[in-house]
């Protein structure tokens, strides 16, 4: 069998760079679109530093430039964590402007899923808003759609809100939309990303693992998802490895739903792990992960990445 195609929707973001990187050095998967979203910083920069990793990476993937904004809220973004070009750290080359798509994401996806023979899988590593539009703007899309595999939500509380994880609290009205849209979902959320953790032995070893490995260095210096001296929590990356390396995860299936209303809670993906709810299974959550297993992994995927 061939490699799997795939769709990325991102916010570049600093381990937005390194699970693009390892979902395109992948000899399993096919990246055929990078989507933008508004996120860890606008969109606008989030779209420029697509095309700034399309040309340290000497890829060739289209991008098309999403959302500029949630579907009700006002934007609020992660700069306090990626810094204010969202990619502080290293020094990039200029964007690669030829890569940049005239149609928006959202018809590029359409047309993407539509002319692929095999089923698409969704990556969104960001706010799922272009995700959401795609699916009620064309919701004929679905039937050639074979998962969206997502990095957000918790089963627990959130690094946001008290309760909600930043990709879903930037715009939770277009996570539920996905949540209840019918599509395969499978889930990884700050819970695993927790324990998804690059120590700082193993991040002294990217520098000699070539031009990847020396700007995830270089990125991680700089990044605030927990500490370059005690461990950095990888929490794109685990989408990737759902995909790649599923059995690092326990898996639970669940109905999820995002609390849209609640003064204190919004954004919060509530995971029925116990049924009380009573509904019927909606997505495959990861649960659990063997964080001594993601290392060894991540590294092996970094080295990959040349």
């Amino acid at each position: 069998m061939g490699k799997k195609p795939v769709i990325i929707d991102t916010d570049p973001g600093i381990d937005d760079a390194v699970a693009i990187a390892i979902a395109l050095f992948s000899d399993q998967l096919d990246v055929q679109l990078i989507t933008t979203v508004a996120g860890n910083v606008g969109v606008e920069t989030t779209t420029a530093n697509a095309l700034r990793l399309m040309a340290y990476y000497e890829c060739d993937v289209p991008v098309a430039k999403g959302a500029a904004e949630p579907l009700l809220r006002p934007f609020e973004d992660a700069s306090d964590i990626h810094g204010k070009t969202g990619m502080e750290g290293f020094d990039f080359p200029e964007p690669k402007t030829s890569l940049l798509l005239k149609e928006n994401a959202v018809d590029a996806m359409r047309r993407t899923i539509l002319a692929s023979d095999q089923k698409m899988t969704l990556m969104p590593i960001g706010p799922l808003t272009n995700i959401a539009l795609l699916l009620k703007t064309y919701p004929e899309v679905k039937d050639n759609i074979e998962r969206i595999v997502l990095m957000g939500g918790s089963t627990t509380r959130g690094n946001k809100g008290v309760m909600s994880e930043f990709n879903i609290y930037v715009d939770p009205e277009a996570a539920e939309i996905v949540f209840q849209s019918g599509v395969p979902i499978t889930m990884a959320g700050l819970n695993v990303g927790w324990d998804a953790l690059v120590l700082p032995e193993d991040s002294a070893k990217l520098p000699a693992m070539g031009k990847v490995g020396t700007m995830a260095y270089g990125l991680f210096k700089k990044y605030r998802g927990g500490s370059f001296n005690t461990g950095l929590k990888m929490y794109d990356p685990c989408a990737v490895a759902c995909l790649l390396a599923p059995e690092l995860f326990t898996f639970e299936d669940a109905y999820v739903g995002v609390e849209l209303s609640g003064s204190l809670t919004a954004g919060c993906t509530a995971v029925d792990l116990k049924n009380y709810l009573k509904r019927e299974p909606n997505t495959s959550v990861a649960v659990d992960i063997d964080g001594q297993a993601f290392r060894t992994w991540f590294l092996d995927s970094m080295s990959k990445c040349r």
